[in-house]
């Protein structure tokens, strides 16, 4: 009877390769899961596209599958009482507002076909003004500029827009709205969250600004969604059919403020970082939007109360894609988790530094020019140092990151929260505590996205009071990485990469 009188939440996290679905307890653990990769389509270089109805199927087909599972272990699925959605940001998808079919593919975040769009719309008056109000500078990242492209490129988006009849969604609005019902329910809704992404949302009032909407050109002449909190039972509707038909839709988050709300940062100051391809830092600033002086973008972290929390937010190129580096074209290792092992074999990096700026230096330098370079070799040089010069990179570049979040917030940074697969490496969060000389906690429960997304629902449905009963949870068991080298050191250790820095400057421009 005890499995019967249980309470859980399921969380849809719909990335960009893939999308699952998992149902988590009240202890935050994950209870059952299924996981779907779909269709990545490229038709041109540089072009990323989804077929919309392929997103909503894979995780029908996981919310369907983990249920199977779930009572399998003997758990009733009338036990889970909300649905949450962490999705992956800025990808577009735009429909008809009477038949409900979307007029092309979606288009991806990492998309990069509006780079003309960019250029015009940076001739315009008063582009400069834009970071101000929504947070973002212009380019080909946010949803906006994708929409532009479509409206011009493509035939079927300009006929909707010219009848009256274009909606405008990124794929938490499209996910609510199929799982919905469609058109018969009409659910057009969105999280500031993911609506802080488009550029066409003002920042303190989380609403569409007139001024945004009037420079992009499409006030009043496109369906927009309707902002509403991450975390609300009745916004978001209700699944329509499949194994959960009937059981709410209680929260939406984009992924990286997902993962930020599941490793509980939730005070100013608290910061997460995930190690994945790349890096996504994002750092809680409290309850004012705080626009960047240092090249970081400024974001709504989450919004569950009657006030929004806001984050700044940084991003680096290259993380385990400089492990991958190592490990396909160097053929340092047979497989990518042996890092740790290779670059334990020395105490340190030899003197090698190495700046991973294979397509220049993101946040907080923005070096366009740089190229991935690697300083002080000498016949004593091993494959060790190497591979501990690669992991101590990505650990660099996070404390300048920190630093300038730490610059921009007036917060000073009490703990990083990790996730990711290179924050599986035991050395490289040494080396990144002892870098940015505070602890560095890794949970043991990973699936921080997901559970990010089961805490914005779970708040809505009871299955959580607070934020204060969420802090201890998920808290037993995680890892965390003291700094222990001295001040002194430090410094000596970041001038240096700083020196490295400032030397790998210009190799792109063909001299």
């Amino acid at each position: 009877m005890e499995l019967e009188t249980e309470h859980f939440v399921g969380s849809i996290d719909q990335g960009t390769t893939s999308s699952r679905f998992l149902i988590f307890n009240k202890h935050g653990e994950p209870v059952a899961s299924h996981q779907v990769e779909f269709t990545q389509i490229y038709p041109n270089p540089g072009w990323h596209e989804h077929d919309p109805f392929e997103i909503v199927s894979s995780v029908e087909t996981c919310i369907d599958e983990a249920v199977k599972k779930f009572e399998a272990i003997g758990y009733s699925r009338s036990s889970i009482k909300g649905v949450g959605i962490a999705n992956q940001r800025e990808t577009i998808i735009l429909w008809d507002i009477a038949t409900g079919l979307p007029l092309h593919n979606a288009i991806v975040w990492t998309d990069a076909r509006s780079q003309t769009v960019v250029h015009g719309l940076k001739a315009r008056p008063g582009a400069a003004e834009l970071e101000q109000t929504c947070g973002l500078p212009l380019s080909t990242y946010p949803s906006s500029t994708k929409l532009l492209w479509m409206l011009k490129e493509i035939p079927s988006v300009k006929k909707a827009w010219d009848d009256g009849k274009l909606v405008f969604g990124t794929v938490d609005t499209w996910l609510v709205y199929r799982l919905n019902g469609g058109p018969k329910a009409n659910v057009l809704v969105t999280d500031p969250t993911n609506a802080s992404r488009t550029m066409f949302m003002n920042l303190k009032t989380l609403q569409y600004d007139d001024k945004l909407l009037e420079f992009f050109g499409v006030k009043e002449r496109v369906y927009f969604p309707k902002i509403v909190p991450s975390s609300d039972a009745r916004a978001y509707g209700t699944v329509n059919s499949g194994a959960l038909a009937g059981v709410p839709i209680a929260g939406c988050l984009g992924d990286q403020s997902a993962a930020l709300v599941g490793q509980k940062a939730f005070s100013p100051g608290l910061a997460k970082n995930t190690y994945g391809t790349g890096c996504f830092l994002l750092y809680n600033v409290g309850s004012q939007p705080v626009i960047s002086k240092h090249g970081l973008l400024a974001t709504v972290a989450y919004h569950f109360g009657e006030k929004p929390v806001y984050a700044l937010e940084g991003s680096i190129a290259v993380a385990g894609s400089g492990v991958k580096f190592l490990q396909n074209n160097l053929n340092f290792f047979a497989e990518s988790n042996e890092v740790n092992d290779l670059a334990s074999t020395v105490n340190d990096n030899g003197g090698c530094v190495f700046v991973t700026a294979f397509s220049g230096l993101f946040a907080p330098y923005w070096i366009d020019d740089a190229k991935g370079t690697i300083f002080g070799i000498t016949q004593y040089t091993q494959k060790g140092h190497i591979a501990r010069a690669t992991l101590e990179a990505t650990c660099y570049q996070t404390k300048a990151i920190l630093d300038a979040m730490e610059k921009d917030s007036g917060h000073a940074l009490t703990e990083l929260s990790v996730d990711g697969g290179m924050s599986n490496s035991d050395l490289t969060m040494q080396i990144q505590a002892d870098l940015i000389s505070i602890p560095v906690y890794r949970p043991t429960m990973r699936e921080t996205t997901a559970f990010g997304a089961a805490i914005a629902a779970g708040l809505a449905v009871g299955i959580w009071n607070n934020l204060d009963e969420l802090r201890t949870i998920d808290r037993t068991g995680g890892t965390i990485f003291e700094p222990k080298i001295s001040q002194q050191k430090r410094c000596e250790l970041f001038a240096r990469w700083e020196k490295a820095v400032g030397m790998c400057r210009g190799w792109g421009d063909g001299n």
